[in-house]
């Protein structure tokens, strides 16, 4: 997986996406960034959730001249929300350059938006219907603008925004940049690029690999402050004999290892940070079964070959549906039978369709457990491990003290004392982890906090979930 030294990225916004935590480049990124940071004009096509904004937010931010006070590029997005999320991004990345994204779209007093326009941001995003309000009025200039980005321009197609697309193009200098970003090509769009861009290039994603008939796909709607609680009561439940949490970051990773750990879980983590022998280290406890829980990003991963894991858990939502194909396929191996679980937040349940669609698998959505469900698990595997060793006879060390205390208690209670201590009651020791924050910061707390902040430099997959929004 490429990292954005290698492609070459200046070293502020090298600084900002190590800030956020990731560490390489997408698929969709990996093939776009390069191409927009010649000035070409591009066709990207590819499924939501791919880490596009990056895809043309960083090839953006290395033209802006922060010397400039006025309009130099905008993204046309078919929502507010998406306008919104793509505007905060875009600020995240230009966090060390001086550069200023404004969101503007129906809904918000426009009054309001005319005294942001006159402060001068750089990049603007927007709604079309809002855009060509502020064009009429004359408060929105684009003549200077070196670079247009079209988002989801498929959505908006549906969503009839054509025409308005035309006449803000049509606003915009014959020179410069323009960047279509679409799932589909339907014919109305491979018009509007033959008659508004250059000689573009197309670049398409898909997934490369289908998902293995043994692996059973399942997802969990699941609000993002009780991923923590959910995951842990799945994996009572589950009772996995080795499984593989995947994170989104290495800051995630080693906040849920940590919380994990915790609760009492065997667990560790594995990412990028970790030098070669560090990570033999941390395989070899896990294929040795001294851990049974391995949490790791998706390109730590990529060395993972263990054919006993039983169960992948999707922690955070798959970046594209080829990351999603390679993390399941951790799992159902050599034959056997697998289960991927993966948390869908409300706004990622779009998310989950295109993974089906791409990966030509389905997910079934499932109830989560109840909590009597999760006890009535914890203690059958009690049971189960009481009855294991009594057949191993690895008690007769104990005898004389069981003797003892039967002369003392009574046996339905010291059993019931036993059983416990082996069943995993403890884990409902509290834990807190800071709410990571995600591409579209969802910054509501989970319930899993490990305090510490760590300045780490490696290579997560830098790709991102995208709500579909109101339309």
């Amino acid at each position: 997986m490429t990292t954005f030294h290698e492609m070459g990225i200046s070293e502020p916004i090298q600084r900002a996406i190590r800030d956020m935590g990731f560490e390489a480049a997408s698929p969709i990124q990996e093939k776009a960034i390069p191409v927009a940071l010649t000035g070409k004009d591009i066709i990207g096509q590819a499924q939501t959730g791919t880490g596009k904004t990056a895809a043309f937010a960083i090839p953006i931010l290395e033209k802006v001249d922060t010397s400039k006070k006025y309009v130099q590029a905008i993204a046309i997005a078919p929502t507010r929300e998406l306008a919104i999320q793509v505007s905060e991004e875009i600020n995240r990345l230009a966090k060390y350059m001086g550069i200023s994204s404004l969101p503007i779209y129906g809904g918000q007093s426009i009054d309001r938006q005319i005294k942001a326009l006159k402060k001068g941001p750089h990049i603007i995003t927007g709604t079309p219907g809002r855009l060509l309000d502020h064009i009429k009025r004359k408060t929105l200039k684009l003549d200077r603008t070196l670079v247009v980005v079209l988002d989801e321009a498929d959505e908006m197609l549906d969503m009839g925004f054509l025409e308005d697309i035309e006449r803000i193009l049509k606003e915009t200098p014959e020179e410069k940049q323009t960047l279509l970003f679409s799932a589909t090509m339907p014919r109305p769009i491979q018009s509007l690029a033959e008659r508004f861009m250059r000689n573009p290039e197309l670049v398409k994603m898909k997934a490369k690999e289908v998902t293995s008939p043994t692996v059973k796909q399942i997802y969990y709607e699941v609000k993002e402050r009780d991923k923590f609680d959910v995951l842990c009561r799945l994996l009572d439940v589950d009772n996995p004999e080795l499984a593989v949490i995947f994170g989104r970051t290495k800051r995630r990773v080693d906040e849920l290892s940590d919380a994990l750990n915790k609760r009492g879980y065997l667990a560790e983590g594995l990412h990028g940070d970790l030098n070669q022998r560090q990570r033999d280290v941390v395989m070899n406890k896990f294929r040795e079964g001294h851990i049974d829980i391995l949490v790791a990003t998706d390109v730590a991963a990529r060395g993972i070959d263990v054919s006993g894991v039983t169960h992948v858990y999707n922690f955070d939502i798959p970046q594209d549906p080829e990351s999603y194909v390679h993390r399941i396929g951790r799992t159902g191996r050599a034959g056997k039978t697998g289960l991927a679980i993966t948390f869908a937040t409300p706004r990622e349940k779009g998310q989950i369709h295109s993974i089906e669609k791409a990966s030509k698998g389905k997910i079934d959505r499932k109830t989560i457990p109840t909590v009597a469900e999760a006890r009535e698990s914890i203690q059958q595997a009690a049971v189960e491990k009481m009855i294991q060793l009594v057949e191993e006879e690895q008690y007769t060390q104990f005898k004389r003290a069981a003797s003892e205390l039967l002369d003392e208690f009574d046996s339905v209670a010291l059993v019931s004392v036993a059983l416990k201590l082996l069943s995993k009651e403890q884990r409902d020791v509290p834990v807190e982890l800071t709410s990571e924050t995600p591409r579209y910061a969802n910054r509501s707390k989970i319930k899993v906090q490990d305090k510490s902040r760590r300045n780490y430099k490696g290579k997560r997959e830098y790709g991102g979930k995208r709500g579909n929004g109101k339309r």
